[in-house]
């Protein structure tokens, strides 16, 4: 009778001690449902409206999809923005995940044994804790026309005849901001392929050396095959980070997306659309668009790739 007691009184003080998990969790969906929830439900609401100028949202009026069908028939920024948005991610996520996948499998290969590796890590993860504004200000001045420190170098080494003016070439501006989002991004990236590259089992890679693989094989045939769901995720964060790039082109291009708005981005156009003209009804449409590009492409990724997984799977039970 006392064990009894004594258990169902464990028991009673287990199941409270359970509840404090759900009170930790209160913060997280305080800050969710206020800060990320309501404004996407908000945003969706003002997307059909004419909301513009100091108006509330009761005082709009409800204008069905006629924002959608202006940004797509009559706003050609707005088609240009989401082309230069999808051109600068592409054209620096690709050499960041190849500079990642290398450097992950450097710091992870046990023949090599590199020294220093935690040193090297921090190093290449440093530029992602730097600031955009300050990166963009600092090269924004070494970049400079005429005198700033790369005239200075290439017209001394001869590249140059003459100064050249990087932020009025369209190639010129893109190329600074295409390299300054994979600095920022490549070491952050490799960090998190080490991870999935450390959690696979030690002993596959030794079975294959024994087996007589060179670590090319390795890599190719057992690493990148595992490796798949943390490149998918890899891909999939850098993609919507990539639709919404905003302060590197703003801060280099001074607001303007230029030369030729070559560098305006989808996030300019709603933010200059939102706090400049104060057409909130655009803006919020241009997002909820936005959102519905990342949603899809993301849910796209997730059972392209899951059914790669799949149908690598069958093969295998097959042989």
């Amino acid at each position: 009778m006392e064990n009894t007691t004594k258990k169902s009184s464990k028991k009673k003080l287990f199941e409270r001690y359970n509840h404090f998990g759900y009170y930790f969790l209160i913060p997280f969906f305080a800050g969710f449902l206020v800060f990320q929830l309501y404004p996407i439900i908000y945003s969706i609401a003002i997307s059909f409206t004419s909301m513009n100028g100091f108006q509330t949202f009761s005082d709009a009026t409800n204008v069905g999809l006629q924002n959608f069908i202006t940004l797509f028939k009559n706003t050609p920024l707005f088609i240009t923005s989401i082309g230069n948005t999808l051109l600068l991610w592409v054209l620096n996520f690709v050499p960041q995940i190849l500079m990642a996948l290398i450097l992950a499998a450097w710091w992870t290969n046990r023949k090599l044994n590199l020294k220093g590796n935690s040193f090297w890590k921090t190093v290449f993860y440093l530029p992602n804790m730097i600031m955009a504004a300050s990166i963009a200000a600092l090269f924004l001045g070494i970049f400079g026309y005429p005198n700033g420190p790369a005239n200075l170098l290439l017209t001394h080494l001869h590249i140059l005849s003459q100064p050249f003016n990087f932020f009025q070439s369209i190639w010129g501006t893109r190329s600074i901001i295409i390299f300054l989002q994979f600095w920022m991004w490549y070491g952050s990236t490799a960090i998190v392929l080490v991870a999935g590259i450390s959690s696979i089992d030690d002993s596959l890679f030794e079975a294959a050396r024994i087996d007589g693989a060179s670590d090319g094989q390795i890599f190719r045939r057992i690493t990148m095959p595992l490796l798949r769901p943390i490149i998918m995720y890899t891909f999939v964060t850098s993609f919507v980070g990539g639709l919404q790039v905003f302060d590197i082109p703003y801060l280099l291009s001074q607001g303007a997306g230029g030369p030729q708005n070559s560098t305006y981005t989808l996030a300019m156009f709603i933010y200059n659309q939102a706090f400049q003209y104060r057409n909130y009804g655009i803006a919020a449409a241009a997002s909820v668009i936005l959102l519905i590009i990342a949603a899809v492409v993301s849910i796209a990724l997730f059972r392209f790739f899951r059914e790669r997984t799949s149908n690598k799977d069958l093969i295998g039970g097959k042989n």
